[in-house]
């Protein structure tokens, strides 16, 4: 369960920002959405499968020695 509390001198609208921003890396977002419908079970395992694939994808790119790295212009 997430608590914020209000610290001194922050306005209401700064402590409900980090509330909202820490549901959001905490996953209750998505949970909350994935559970507002029913999913058929070959759905839900076609895109597991696909998460997982793009989970695969990325890492592999992102160890590729191969792979160019861009430097930005001073």
């Amino acid at each position: 369960m997430i608590k914020v509390t209000v610290r001194s001198n922050e306005s209401l609208e700064a402590a409900l920002r980090r509330f909202k921003r820490q549901c959001n890396f905490g996953g209750i977002f998505k949970a909350a959405k994935a559970n507002s419908f029913h999913e058929k079970r070959s759905d839900e395992r076609r895109r597991e499968r696909r998460e997982r694939l793009r989970t695969i994808q990325k890492a592999t790119r992102k160890n590729d020695p191969n792979r160019r790295i861009r430097r930005r212009r001073s």
